[in-house]
């Protein structure tokens, strides 16, 4: 029996990487169970990101709205 590799694609194959940059967030006890209630365990990190960029937007958004005054 002859065995062929799976794959003679030399790239990295599955996910495309999500160009994000793993850091260590220590967040309230209760806090990742809420969130996990309202959009699954496997959604965390998903949510977590997109509430950080709506916040970041929305301070920007802001900080350059005051500096016009």
């Amino acid at each position: 029996m002859t065995h062929f590799p799976i794959s003679n694609n030399p790239r990295r194959m599955g996910r495309p990487p999500l160009k994000v940059k793993p850091i260590l967030v220590r967040l309230p006890e209760g806090v990742p169970e809420r969130i996990d209630a309202l959009v699954g365990k496997n959604k965390r990190a998903e949510f977590i990101r997109k509430a950080v960029e709506i916040e970041l937007d929305r301070l920007e958004k802001e900080k350059h709205g005051s500096s016009d005054k």
